[in-house]
Order: C-alpha cells, then structure tokens, then sequence
C-alpha cells in the first residue's frame, strides 16, 4: 500500500519526476514527462499499479534520509543488525533518455538486500512484455514505451514482475539504471552510474551558485527553490502546479485532481520568487512559456495549459484505480481548463507587468499581447466566474476576480506611465476607478468590516488577503485590517487558513465533502499579519507552516489539521513559491506584490 504523502521524496530531471518512498519504494514516476502515463502508480492503485523497490531483505523503512547538499540526489540509509546500507536515487539531467539511478552502496558489515520491479504502464493498465538481453540487461515494451535495466545484480523474473536478491559489504556498490526511450528506436547507449551521480552533483551545484538570496531561512528557501527547479518542464519553461494527480484533498473523498498543468494564476508569484532570488533565466524561460501559452484570440484564454502549452487537457476518470487510500474517483487531465476564470487576465497582465519592470523586456510583442487582453477585459470584466478556486458551482462576482481586473487595467495605467508605451491611459484610468468603486461599493460588508467572497455573499475567502498586495488599497486601510481579522476569525482551523467554507451560501463549490487548509493561503496570511504590523505574529506563523515540512523539506498542496497530516498533490508549486515570497517579506523585501508602485489611497 502507498504510504503518508510526507513520507515521499521527489527525484525529477527537469521532464518528470519520481516519488521515493520511506521504504525505498518508486510508487510514482510518469514517463517520459510529467504529463505522461505512469509507469509506477502504486502511489494510486496498490501494488499491481507498478512500483520499484529496493531495501534490506528484512525490510521495512528507513533509519534517516536527506538529500546530498543543495541537490536532488536523494540518500536513505538503513540500520540493521547485519550493517548499515545507504540507497542513492537521482535522475540526472536527460542526454536524450530518460534515465532513473539507483546506487546500493554498503556503509558497513554486509546487508542483504532485495529489489522488486513491478513496470505497468498506463497507470498500472498495461503489463510490458519483459526479456533479458545478455547478462547485464533486461527490456520491457509495451506499445510506444520501452525501458531497460541494466545491473550487475542478478535478476529473475517472478510471477510478472522481476526480482533481484543479493548483498552488499562496506565500500560495494551495486548500481541499477533504468532507462526509458520510444520502443520503435535502437536500445540506449549504457550509463556509468557513477559518472552520471558526479554529473548530476555537478549540475545542482552550478545552479545553486546563481542564488542571490542572504534573507533568514537560508535552508527552506534553498529546499523550495531546487524543488520549483524540478517542478519546471526545461525544454519550454513551463512549472508544473504539482508533479501527481488526485491525490485528495480530502482523505477518501471525490476532491481529487491532476496537477500536472501549468496554472496561469501562478504566473505573477513564480516570478516574484524566481526573480527574488537571482533566477533570471528561469524568469525568463516562464515568462516567455507565458506568452506562447496564451497567444492567440483574448476570448479563448485559458486558466491552466499542458507543459508545451497544449490547450486540450480533457478530463477522464481512471476506474481501475482504487484511489489514493481509497480517494476515488482518480482523475486524469482537468475539466477546470474550460472554465471562464476573470482573474486569469489580470493575473497574466499583472505578471508581464513584474517581468518588465525586472527589465526583461520583450516590449513589441508582449505589448501588443497586452493591449489584446486589455480590450477583451474592458469588455468583459462584469462577467461573474468561477473565480481562481475553479469551483464547480454557478458563477458568481468574486470579488478577488474583479480586483485582479483592476490590476490587470492598473498594470496598463503603469505601462503608460512609467515605460512610454501606447495606449487610451485617459479611458483605462476611468476603467480603473469604475471597476474599484464597484468593488468596495459591492464586495464589501460595512456591517462586518470585511469584503466577501462575491458580491451579496455572507463567506470569506482566502484571496482577498491579496487585496492589499496587488495594490487595490493600503495595509493600513480599516478595511484590509478588518479583512484580515475576518479571515482569521472564519477560515482558520488550529492556526491554518483554509481557501474558504465549501458549505457557505448553500455549498459555493458545488461538490461534496471538505478539504484541507490550504498551505499558499496560511502563507499569504502571515505576509498580511506583517503587511499590517503584526510582524511577530507573521513570523509565528510562518514557523508553524515550516514545521509542516516532511523531514526533506516537502509541501504538498494542503494539510489536513485534524488528521495532523498532508493531503494534496505533491510537491505542490503553490506552497513552495509561497514559502520563498513570505520568506522574502518576512526578511525585508516589499510586502506588496512587486508592482513599482506605491499603493494608491482610493476610496
């Protein structure tokens, strides 16, 4: 069976990523992207959805384990009463294959070990067809996917899976390289495991050098860094929202999604935290996935796309899969692609806007992109939505989707303002103080001092915390401080903010159940207790959130306050680029969202 969510650590090459168990255990890889089918699902479907396991014969899970440095190179080590042994698991970064490493290396006595591979293709449907090829190999194919291990450990196949027993001594290593490629094309050239390792440490260190970050919290940024690194798709810039699919929101229940998108709501705060922190070519290489993304007619804009920028992201139930601790249905692709999310024009038009004044300036095309958004949203910016939550009920007027529609016409105001650039200012300044006096008029609640989830709505949500940070009124503004009180009183459980109530206003989402606290908003909390002065209790916060780490410094999407547990896709994207901004504000860096400005007194 899958263990805990926490108990996985993430090795990816930039294409995919693996999930490594406690035990030792690969319950998760997609190859050869991360969008790709999974060739190991146990994480979703037990054991006959695939898995590679290696460990101790006696079995069981680790004494300790960490990554090497500031690199992905996972180390788990076991203590036993035969000795103690050290598995080390990478993907280096891809040479044409996709490859994934696994070193037994003996620390001391001498240790039998075991390994067991299960390959199923097509989250766990398809069994490949498996044959040796000399003493050293063995080829598994099943339609287009092809895989070779190569091991100096013998291997025999048992009951369609392949096994190896065998021992190591202090100072052995026993190398596995499992290497995929189409099937259609000749068998990969083989790989020196130890080579590629010292590749592979090379290659984290030269990019670790780029960092210019000297805040507090040097560890957790560094670990959340590396992790957006492997969360990026390198051949087109693109960042995954997660690397997994339906892993619950709630545990047993339908809230069950596939991450393995990239969102554009995320766009402005990945590139906060990557431009924060001395990453500009990573920066660079999102904006301009961004701006291929979402080429094309404004009507037709999406909230999320496919890694490459695929517009087709539809959504099926995988019905043979049980489900991750019995959390069906598992979902693959997403149906929120088709949604009509308002905030996704303000969001893009908000994150160009921090690229230029990062001066990564693309101005021609990125402008004219820009004035497209800008007519499609001046026509459409009192649609009600299905705001950034993607909820699955009736659209509404969210009142966070109008203010990013503010900011997207604020951003405009700016590009005129302050970089020269074309446009009717006169007309998009009326527009902005149109659509703001709309919003406090409509979206706000004298009575409790606090804006609302939507227009005439009596719930909060959690986005409204952003207000002050995308510069629709001051920190210091009654209404923002009552806000914030608000969120604090309704949408925290033991200390953690939830998105917002999923059964106020008769059941706003339009689905069943509960979820968990959402870890991006706890964040955005404690930038708002320090936005408002309460500065010891942003830090407070942002201490409790740390500690929801797992012992490798991994987030996942939410956390589960009574169960005491994570529960959500991982790695989650959203949290990590959370932890470097509040990190970021905490430390010193501007508490507003980077816009250039000062924020504006309006009414």
């Amino acid at each position: 069976m899958s263990q805990r969510i926490e108990d996985y650590g993430p090795i990816g090459d930039l294409h995919t990523m693996a999930l490594v168990g406690r035990d030792g255990s690969i319950d998760w890889l997609c190859l050869p992207r991360f969008d790709s089918g999974a060739c190991f699902a146990r994480l979703l479907g037990g054991d006959d959805a695939g898995f590679w396991q290696i460990g101790p014969a006696a079995g069981g899970g680790c004494t300790r384990r960490h990554y090497h440095g500031n690199s992905l190179v996972l180390e788990t080590e076991w203590e036993t009463s035969d000795g103690t042994v050290r598995l080390i698991d990478f993907m280096p970064p891809r040479d044409g294959a996709a490859d994934v490493v696994r070193i037994v290396e003996g620390v001391s006595g001498r240790v039998p070990m075991r390994m067991e591979l299960r390959l199923r293709f097509d989250y766990g449907h398809v069994v490949p067809w498996v044959r040796r090829q000399g003493r050293q190999q063995l080829s598994a194919i099943a339609g287009p996917d092809a895989v070779w291990l190569d091991t100096p450990a013998p291997l025999e196949g048992r009951d369609m899976r392949t096994v190896s027993e065998f021992e190591v001594g202090e100072g052995e290593r026993v190398p596995f390289v499992l290497t995929h490629h189409p099937s259609h094309e000749p068998a990969p050239g083989r790989r020196d495991a130890g080579k590629v390792l010292d590749r592979t440490l090379d290659f984290w260190r030269r990019w670790m050098s780029g960092i210019k970050y000297d805040g507090s919290w040097e560890e957790p940024v560094h670990r959340s860094l590396i992790t957006l690194k492997a969360l990026s798709y390198e051949p087109t810039g693109g960042i995954v929202a997660a690397a997994t699919t339906s892993l619950p929101e709630q545990l047993g229940g339908p809230r069950n999604w596939d991450y393995r998108f990239c969102w554009l709501r995320d766009a402005t705060f990945t590139l906060q935290a990557l431009l924060g922190t001395g990453f500009l070519k990573e920066a660079g290489a999102w904006r301009d996935w961004l701006l291929r993304a979402v080429a094309g007619d404004p009507a037709d804009l999406q909230i999320m796309y496919g890694i490459d920028g695929t517009r087709r992201l539809t959504e099926y139930e995988v019905d043979w899969l049980a489900g991750y601790e019995g959390s069906r249905p598992v979902r693959i692709g997403n149906a929120a692609v088709g949604q009509f999310q308002l905030d996704v024009w303000g969001e893009v038009l908000d994150g160009l806007h921090v690229a230029r004044m990062a001066g990564m300036t693309r101005e021609v095309p990125a402008w004219d992109l820009q004035r497209a958004l800008l007519d499609y949203l001046e026509g459409h910016w009192q649609d009600p939505d299905n705001s950034l939550w993607e909820v699955r009920g009736p659209r509404r007027d969210f009142v966070h989707s109008k203010v990013m529609a503010w900011a997207g016409i604020d951003r405009a105001v700016q590009g005129v303002e302050r970089f020269g650039l074309d446009g009717p200012v006169d007309r998009w300044r009326a527009l902005r103080e149109q659509i703001h006096s709309e919003v406090c008029a409509k979206g706000y609640d004298a009575d409790r001092n606090t804006f609302t989830q939507f227009y005439g709505s009596e719930g909060l949500d959690a986005a409204l915390l952003l207000l002050p940070q995308v510069g629709f009124l001051p920190w210091d503004d009654e209404r923002i401080v009552g806000t914030v009180d608000a969120v604090r009183r309704e949408l925290v459980e033991e200390g953690f903010v939830m998105r917002y109530r999923p059964d106020a206003d008769g059941g706003v989402d339009g689905l069943p159940g509960h979820e968990g606290a959402f870890l991006a908003c706890s964040f955005w909390m404690a930038n708002a207790l320090h936005g408002i002065g309460r500065r010891d209790e942003a830090t407070e916060l942002f201490q409790r959130l740390l500690g929801l780490r797992n012992d490798l410094g991994i987030l996942s999407e939410e956390y589960d306050v009574h169960a005491q547990r994570q529960v959500g896709n991982t790695p989650q994207a959203f949290s990590h680029v959370g932890l470097v901004n509040t990190a970021r504000h905490l430390s010193g860096a501007p508490a507003a969202k980077e816009a250039g400005k000062k924020t504006p007194k309006q009414s």
